[in-house]
């Protein structure tokens, strides 16, 4: 957890994109240095879940930004967080050599 997205290497994200966040989400990715990794954790952010045809949703975040790990799962197990996470570390490494 880093006060400034500056400061982040890996990006989180849990939720559905909505409309109203979409801009903020795109923000925060691009101030991220590179190299950055981007972990998509559970349905909604993959392929919306259930959101799906909501008219304020908009994605999947493949479309909005460049996912570099898929975490599924509604809700996603403790663990396959963990190894995603772990995923994203590595990929991480291999972006800064």
């Amino acid at each position: 957890m880093k006060g400034s997205p500056r400061h982040a290497d890996i990006f989180l994200v849990t939720g559905p994109v909505t409309r109203k966040c979409r801009d903020r989400l795109v923000n925060l990715y691009r101030q991220i240095p590179e190299p950055k990794v981007v972990v998509a954790v559970g349905s909604r952010p993959i392929s919306m879940g259930i959101f799906q045809n909501a008219y304020n949703v908009c994605g999947p975040l493949d479309k909005i930004i460049p996912v570099d790990v898929y975490v599924p799962g509604c809700p996603s197990k403790p663990e396959a967080i963990i190894d995603g996470i772990r995923k994203g570390i590595e990929i991480l490494t291999k972006k800064s050599d």
